[in-house]
């Protein structure tokens, strides 16, 4: 990743307003923590994680209803992802604040972006093509 702002638009609209405002709400919060003292760091850590978890389980709701044929892949990446949150999270917790601000910048950022540009947009288009089929087909009865 290069040095750019993660709050960059156009990083994260993909078209769909449900994900685009967890996107925008999760990247918020990542400002948030990178400009967060010591004493504030765990506590921010744990709003992200709270919200990611959220996050995810909408987005799962979402390719459930829409039959997602890469539900497993997708869902199984963000219990990858949950999983190091909580690990890293639990550093913070301790006051291993380094090794969790160090996750966040050089891990958890780079991987949103890509997320976002490969999974998710992925997602938004199975579910525009979903409801356009669904659409034709009303039209047609």
């Amino acid at each position: 990743m290069t040095d750019s702002s993660p709050e960059s638009p156009a990083l994260l609209t993909l078209g769909c307003d449900e994900i685009d405002r967890d996107h925008r709400a999760f990247l918020e919060l990542i400002a948030a923590l990178r400009r967060a003292g010591d004493v504030d760091f765990p506590t921010m850590f744990r709003r992200l994680q709270e919200h990611t978890e959220q996050h995810f389980a909408r987005e799962e709701q979402l390719m459930q209803t829409c039959a997602f044929p890469a539900l497993r892949e997708h869902k199984s990446e963000h219990v990858r992802v949950l999983g190091e949150l909580h690990q890293f999270g639990q550093r913070a917790a301790r006051g291993l604040l380094p090794f969790a601000r160090a996750f966040v910048a050089e891990r958890l950022v780079p991987w949103f972006e890509l997320h976002i540009q490969t999974m998710d947009a992925a997602l938004v288009v199975h579910m525009q093509r979903a409801s356009g089929s669904s659409a034709e087909a009303m039209r047609r009865t």
